[in-house]
């Protein structure tokens, strides 16, 4: 099958399932311009599906905006520098079920079916492509290089979003929901050690988050910090991009070695995790924060192929100080002078890192507001994540924001204390995205119930025009 006729075959898919069918949203005026019914921000992964799911539901008034250029939105062509997806390869997640929507699909068009058994993991770069091909084939609603930069509350529910960017039609949009699917960044910020951000120039290191010279760090030794999949990721991406040496700092004397998202893949976790009351949600997530997720086998092979590439276990930094045009790492096992340091310790959640969310901020429930853990399981992290419904709505900590927060729900990584492995991971794509689908239809919904209810109870249009007995002629 040629690409050209796996499109036509999604074409023809969809419309068995009388895809694009008239919506049952009611409209909503508003003096300053058009009221969206949805904006999702963010057009990566999470955005595109989100998008195609509403569209599924006939909820089509909606448009996604990214802050990227068209084809470059997500990770992946900028600080995902991993070789391969770590994710197993026949795990579905955007297609939400449609067969010829799957990568597998779409890449046996293009290589055959022979092609699809040579590979071990999805290529990044191709995936990408694949998130290329899945906009387009579905005519979703994207407009690029617009970023949010507030949300403001309004009345009636409506939701002004004050954006800025090349491609923005204006200075504001309008909206009843919102959507922030926004990566794995977008529910709080990057994390760099005060170790290091207060005691280094800026021109001696950088987060995995963030671009990095390589061609300047070419014949450099280079020192990453931390032990999980991404640190390996970016010490075999500098050594195939030329420094000299890339030094792994692990504080554990032993590497993980156990991936809890591989159990969660095959037990129901991920599936029925709204399910579980919020003890269980939160030692699960209290576990899996401390499990951590180790490298691929052939990642780790790759990086540790490398003459340049050494792994340093037990070796927490102590203090950083920056010596000349060198930073200078101290460990238990002593000091070492690099010329440049890549951070890889992860990010922080919480919805008051957000500057889109200042004005809505102090009234999001946490779940700090909700859940007291025993003190064997408290985690200040875990407690600073956003408390959603199993829906990704936000959810007021008092009765004076509940008007404020409704209506915006939470597509990122930040959902993984409340809704699990979901969005931003590929493996919970399959079942999230119809949570977060059902969740904001069913606030469209009732938002508008007495006009809907009011309209089945007057509905008079007949339908049945037959009379008896029957006239019969001559």
């Amino acid at each position: 099958m040629s690409l050209e006729a796996l499109n036509e075959r999604v074409v023809t898919d969809l419309s068995y399932l009388a895809y694009g069918g008239a919506d049952w949203v009611r409209p909503l005026s508003h003096p300053e311009g058009h009221v969206y019914d949805v904006v999702i921000v963010g057009g990566g992964q999470s955005g595109l599906g989100a998008a195609f799911g509403l569209l599924r539901e006939r909820i089509s008034n909606i448009l996604v905006i990214d802050e990227n250029s068209e084809g470059a939105e997500g990770p992946w062509e900028t600080y995902a520098r991993m070789v391969t997806l770590r994710t197993p390869k026949h795990l579905t997640s955007v297609d939400l079920g449609i067969p010829s929507l799957t990568f597998r699909s779409w890449w046996e068009a293009q290589n055959g079916a022979e092609g699809w058994e040579a590979i071990d993991k999805i290529p990044r770069g191709e995936w990408m492509n694949y998130l290329r091909w899945y906009r387009r084939v579905l005519g979703l609603p994207v407009i690029n290089e617009v970023q949010l930069k507030l949300i403001e509350p309004c009345e009636k529910g409506i939701h002004r979003l004050h954006i800025a960017g090349a491609g923005a039609p204006a200075g504001q949009l309008l909206a009843r929901k919102v959507v922030l699917a926004t990566g794995i960044q977008g529910g709080g910020e990057w994390h760099v050690p005060p170790m290091v951000a207060d005691h280094l120039p800026k021109a001696l290191y950088a987060h995995t988050s963030e671009a990095i010279d390589c061609h300047s760090l070419r014949g450099k030794r280079i020192a990453v910090l931390g032990g999980g999949a991404s640190a390996f990721d970016n010490a075999n991406f500098l050594l195939t991009e030329g420094a000299a040496e890339a030094h792994v700092f692990v504080r554990r004397e032993q590497l993980p070695n156990i991936n809890p998202i591989r159990q969660m893949e095959v037990s129901g976790m991920i599936e029925r995790f709204h399910t579980l009351p919020d003890s269980d949600k939160y030692a699960v997530i209290s576990h899996f924060f401390k499990t951590n997720q180790p490298p691929t086998n052939d990642t780790f092979a790759r990086a540790a192929a490398w003459p340049g590439f050494q792994l340093h276990l037990g070796s927490p930094w102590l203090k950083v100080e920056a010596i000349g045009d060198k930073a200078v790492v101290t460990t238990p096992k002593g000091e070492c002078s690099f010329d440049f340091l890549v951070v890889s310790t992860g990010l922080l959640s919480d919805p008051g890192l957000r500057p889109e969310l200042r004005l809505v901020d102090s009234h999001i429930a946490r779940w700090s507001d909700r859940y007291e853990a025993p003190p064997e399981l408290a985690n200040p992290l875990l407690d600073a994540h956003p408390y959603l419904s199993p829906g990704f709505a936000l959810q007021s900590r008092d009765e004076a924001g509940r008007a404020l927060v409704h209506g915006l729900f939470v597509f990122n990584y930040s959902a993984l204390a409340s809704c699990g492995l979901s969005a931003s991971a590929i493996s919970g794509m399959k079942n999230a995205v119809p949570k977060l689908v059902a969740g904001v239809a069913d606030q469209l919904f009732t938002d508008d119930r007495e006009a809907i209810l009011n309209a089945f109870f007057t509905y008079d249009e007949v339908e049945f025009t037959g009379v008896w007995p029957l006239k019969t002629l001559g």
